[in-house]
C-alpha cells in the first residue's frame, strides 16, 4: 500500500553508521556515503528488466495499469481515469532522484526483452535521522506470476541499502495481498506487525501487514 508519513517527531541525532558495503551494480553511481542523496546512473538493469525515470511518453501504458480496478484493489486510491493517469504521471516523471527525506523515487518497470512497461516502482526515503525507507511497487496483471516484482523490489532494496546507505526499509501492504507477501518473504524481508483493522479504507476496515529488514540483514544474504 502506498501510504502518508510522518516525520516531525524529532531525537537526538544517530551515531553516523560505518559505511555500507560496496556493492557494485552496472549502471548504478555511487555517492559518498555522507552526501546521504541516491541519483542514479540510468537506465537500471536486472537479469529481464529496465528501471527506468519515467517521461511523458509513458501516458498510455502507465494507464494501462492504473485504470484496471484489479490493479487499485489493496491500494489506497481508486482505478484512475486519464487524467488522474496524466497527474501522477507529472508527479513521477519529477521524482528520478532523492536529494533528501520525505521524496519517493519513481522508476517505470519495461521489459528488456519487448521494452514493454508492465509496472510501477517507488523507493521512498522516510527519514534522515533514522535512515529509513520504505519500497513499493504495481505491475500489470498480465505480468504477475513470472518473478517481475521479486526482481523490482531486489533492485530497490539494493538502492536502499547498498546505494542510499538506509538502515532499515519497510514494505507495508494490505493484510490480503497475499501475493505481495509472498514476493517481501522471497526477498528475505521479516514480518514483524500484523494489524487489524487499523484503517478505513474505501469504505471499509482493512488489515495492514508490515514486512522490514536491516542493512546488515541485506549484507548477509547468501
Amino acid at each position: 500500500m502506498e501510504h502518508a508519513f510522518d516525520t516531525t517527531r524529532k531525537s537526538p541525532p544517530s551515531p553516523p553508521a560505518p559505511p555500507p558495503a560496496q556493492i557494485h551494480w552496472p549502471g548504478i553511481a555511487r555517492h559518498p556515503y555522507a552526501e546521504r542523496m541516491l541519483n542514479p546512473s540510468y537506465p537500471l538493469r536486472t537479469e529481464r528488466l529496465i528501471l527506468r525515470p519515467f517521461t511523458e511518453d509513458d501516458l498510455q501504458a502507465l494507464h494501462a495499469i492504473h485504470r484496471l480496478p484489479e490493479v487499485a484493489r489493496h491500494l489506497y486510491w481508486e482505478p484512475h481515469d486519464l487524467e488522474q493517469t496524466r497527474t501522477s504521471l507529472k508527479k513521477k516523471i519529477t521524482s528520478s532522484a532523492l536529494t533528501d527525506e520525505g521524496q519517493a523515487l519513481s522508476l517505470a518497470v519495461e521489459l528488456t526483452a519487448t521494452g514493454e512497461l508492465i509496472g510501477d516502482a517507488t523507493l521512498f526515503w522516510h527519514s534522515r535521522t533514522h535512515e529509513s525507507g520504505e519500497i513499493g511497487y504495481i505491475f500489470h496483471p498480465g505480468h504477475h506470476g513470472n518473478g517481475y516484482a521479486t526482481e523490482t523490489a531486489r533492485m530497490l532494496l539494493h538502492l536502499g541499502f547498498g546505494e542510499l546507505g538506509l538502515h532499515r526499509i519497510t514494505g507495508r501492504l494490505d493484510g490480503r495481498n497475499h501475493a505481495s507477501a509472498r514476493v517481501l518473504e522471497r526477498l528475505g524481508m521479516r514480518r514483524e506487525a500484523h494489524l487489524v483493522e487499523n484503517e478505513l479504507v474505501k469504505g471499509e476496515w482493512t488489515d495492514e501487514v508490515i514486512y522490514a529488514m536491516l542493512h546488515r540483514e541485506w549484507d548477509a544474504r547468501p
